[in-house]
């Protein structure tokens, strides 16, 4: 089959190369001439485990090509994918000025029958504005459908190659049997491709990524409870996630959830149920939960060494949002990071891939270190933001004797506190006794 995905960042150069790998031609469109630059020359210009290496073997045997020219893409395919972004407005809305131009410059340029299937994150109801859009500038029949991604950072290929479900929101059959065609060397083990229409298929997205914010609310508010009556999260949420009407998944406290997605769509979900008089009030307690998550490692240093720092200086490991990428957005390390600066301290922070992301942010405002070992020199403690697996088990022995004092903060819960005990190192977890 002959694809085209407009917009070449991450949800699109992932999809790209993945329908690319299962044996179709595609071309990755972009209007970032430099962005093209880079792919062109086999370079991704973002960290996603294995994605380089994929992209530069359909590269090599021609089934995978880049190019700015969004009508010549069009016209050499039957299906269009739109992968751009919408990014949070003022008002908590995606902003949906990329998605609708893409669907102009599709439109004018189809040469027959066509599929324009949505794969960005969009409001329910902007596959009908889509299609007004085609109805009035296409000059061949062409058929507008949802096709929403499911992608975790970190584990996009997988995620991608071996999906839980396809969800596809379409009103034509022609469409879907495509689509479907498309999509089956995806599900070989028997795994559902859901067929609805186009509105619960734009809702299943955000609504996926609404629970999961939820769950990641719920157990932290379970660990601050925790922490205020004594217990520990990690029985509790061992009880709880054995419940097979719950699940483990998502259950892990720590410092709040950050990243492209579970921030915006959980306000975009919100303002599209009030502009339905509807007051989505619990996930607008997730969204005020996770807020106040991010400040609760920055409250238990200031509990330890008083509220100014001065004078002081503290290790950061870890400043991506999480494990496995580069992506800064929401970070957690943000909000931990700009309160201790705020409150005198000075931070030496470390992070095996978001360092250079980490500069657009701080600036020299922190000092910045190739190896987590290096950042710990004469710091007053160490504050564990993202749970790489490089930070699990390290020298305990070399973090006490390049510390000033052997204090850390875990705000993922990786030691243990009774090794942590042991080794006599004082040690503020998220939901645990501390030691």
């Amino acid at each position: 089959m002959n694809i085209t995905v407009i917009g070449a960042g991450y949800v699109g150069l992932v999809s790209g190369t993945c329908y690319a790998e299962s044996g179709n031609e595609v071309i990755c469109v972009d209007i970032d001439e430099r962005r093209i630059a880079q792919l062109t020359e086999g370079k991704v210009p973002f960290y996603e485990p294995g994605l380089e290496e994929l992209m530069r073997r359909n590269v090599k045997e021609s089934r995978l090509h880049f190019t700015s020219d969004t009508a010549w893409a069009v016209a050499q395919s039957m299906v269009t994918y739109i992968a751009v972004g919408t990014p949070m407005s003022a008002s908590g809305a995606a902003d949906l000025t990329a998605i609708f131009k893409a669907a102009e410059d599709i439109a004018k340029a189809v040469t027959g029958y066509h599929i324009i299937a949505v794969k960005s994150t969009v409001p329910v109801g902007t596959n009908d504005r889509i299609r007004e859009i085609v109805d009035r500038l296409a000059k061949h029949r062409t058929d507008v459908c949802s096709v929403p991604e499911f992608l975790k950072e970190g584990s996009a290929i997988e995620d991608f190659m071996r999906p839980d479900r396809i969800v596809i929101g379409s009103l034509s059959d022609q469409a879907t049997a495509i689509l479907k065609e498309i999509h089956n060397p995806f599900v070989r083990t028997d795994n559902p491709i859901l067929v609805m229409d186009p509105k619960s298929s734009e809702l299943t997205k955000y609504a996926s990524n609404a629970m999961l914010a939820l769950r990641i609310s719920f157990i932290n508010e379970m660990a601050n409870l925790c922490d205020a009556v004594g217990a520990d999260i990690n029985a509790v949420r061992r009880g709880l996630g054995s419940d097979r009407r719950i699940g483990s998944s998502f259950l892990f406290p720590g410092i709040g959830y950050g990243g492209s997605c579970f921030p915006k769509d959980v306000q975009a979900l919100i303002h599209t149920a009030s502009e339905k008089n509807l007051d989505f009030a619990l996930l607008g307690a997730a969204e005020a939960v996770n807020a106040r998550q991010k400040k609760m490692m920055p409250a238990k240093v200031a509990q330890h060494f008083g509220s100014d720092l001065t004078g002081r200086t503290f290790a950061i490991w870890g400043l991506a949002f999480k494990p496995r990428t580069d992506d800064m957005r929401e970070a957690p390390a943000l909000v931990v990071i700009e309160e201790l600066l705020k409150a005198g301290a000075k931070c030496q922070v470390h992070d095996p891939e978001a360092l250079e992301n980490a500069r657009k942010y701080f600036g020299d405002r922190v000092t910045y270190h190739k190896t987590n070992y290096e950042a710990l020199k004469d710091a007053d403690a160490l504050l564990i933001l993202t749970e790489w697996n490089e930070f699990r088990h390290p020298n305990f022995q070399r973090i006490k004797t390049e510390l000033k004092q052997p204090v850390i903060f875990d705000g993922r819960n990786l030691y243990d506190p009774d090794l942590m005990k042991a080794l006599e190192i004082r040690y503020y977890s998220v939901g645990r006794h501390p030691v």
